[in-house]
């Protein structure tokens, strides 16, 4: 699991589960790109945790903050820096676990790369890292709608987890955002 990744348009991820925030620097990214915050916020949303019962209950609204590389809704060209607070977090909550590895999370995992144990809901391993992954997606978008236009679509979906999968012979956007 490394912080970074992209060789063109890198994306580099920063902050734990249950810190104040997390975050993203994005560098790579062409000048002159209209970015619509708006269009960022709707796919926070779509990712954010305590929407269905199968995400995390926590009540994160996901807002961010755009700190650099972007003026009057435009890239420059610079490192892009984004971060979004954590609100609802309680780190004490997980002190039960600083000794026990969670079935189904990546704990062990964690330790076993780092060498160091973050309790706290996972902290880098967590999947409320990937809000940031989400915010540098949602401007790599309008990089790829500028350099390819607007005929081009992005979809993805979880297939299977486990034994249990889905018949992706009926792929359907639709079916997938309806899923919980």
């Amino acid at each position: 699991m490394g912080s970074t990744f992209g060789h063109i348009f890198r994306v580099t991820t920063f902050g734990e589960s249950h810190g104040n925030s997390i975050g993203c620097i994005i560098d790579g990214c062409p000048p002159n790109i209209l970015i619509d915050s708006t269009q960022i916020e709707a796919d926070l949303q779509r990712r954010r945790p305590g929407q269905s019962a199968l995400t995390s209950p926590r009540k994160e609204t996901d807002s961010f903050v755009i700190h650099s590389g972007i003026l009057d809704g435009k890239t420059l060209g610079t490192a892009i820096a984004i971060t979004i607070a954590n609100k609802d977090s309680d780190p004490s909550a997980y002190k039960p676990f600083a000794d026990k590895f969670r079935p189904s999370h990546a704990d062990f995992t964690y330790q076993q790369k780092y060498g160091i144990r973050d309790y706290r809901g996972g902290g880098r391993s967590s999947a409320r890292e990937t809000a940031a992954r989400v915010a540098a997606g949602a401007i790599a978008k309008k990089v790829l709608e500028k350099k390819l236009g607007k005929k081009f679509k992005i979809s993805g979906a979880v297939t299977q987890l486990g034994l249990l999968g889905c018949d992706t012979t009926k792929w359907d956007d639709k079916i997938i955002y309806k899923n919980p």
